[in-house]
């Protein structure tokens, strides 16, 4: 068991930091910018970041920055690196920096999923954990308490 490491971390260890190492460096061996600038973000902790909000659903730059300024105690353990990650670093990586190198370790990690895809039964070893989350609609009338939105009453049910 992994004790005292977030989720995201463990799952971010599956990604072949190698290869994207490789990725950029072989993109971006010609561009000075991105070591003379300094930037607060590697271009794995802009990859790690933009994951992040993915996985969290996050429909905007804002809302992204938000959610990483919110957890900037916690940046460097989910693997964004040391310093807090806010909307004007990200969108001055975003804006910056070559996108054909998460292109193309995007490409990469597709021909390994592929490749990983045959034709035997998927197989699970060791324990492992099923976490669910259900939201449960409620009278506004008789819950009060319970409001959801501002016509809805409800609550939320976690279960493992």
């Amino acid at each position: 068991m992994n004790a005292e490491r977030y989720i995201f971390s463990q799952i971010v260890d599956f990604l072949p930091k190698r290869k994207f190492e490789r990725i950029m460096e072989h993109r971006t061996k010609n561009k000075v910018e991105d070591r003379t600038l300094g930037w607060q973000l590697s271009y794995w902790g802009q990859l790690l970041v933009l994951i992040f909000g993915q996985l969290l659903g996050c429909r905007s730059l804002r809302e992204l920055s938000d959610i990483t300024t919110a957890h900037r105690k916690k940046s460097f353990h989910l693997g964004f690196g040391k310093e807090a990650v806010d909307r004007n670093i990200l969108s001055r990586c975003n804006t910056n920096r070559d996108w054909r190198v998460f292109e193309e370790f995007a490409n990469h990690m597709i021909v390994l999923a592929q490749e990983a895809r045959i034709d035997r039964e998927f197989c699970i070893g060791g324990k492992f954990y099923a976490f669910d989350s259900s939201t449960i609609d409620l009278c506004m009338s008789v819950y009060d308490w319970a409001k959801f939105r501002s016509t809805k009453s409800g609550i939320k049910l976690h279960t493992q």
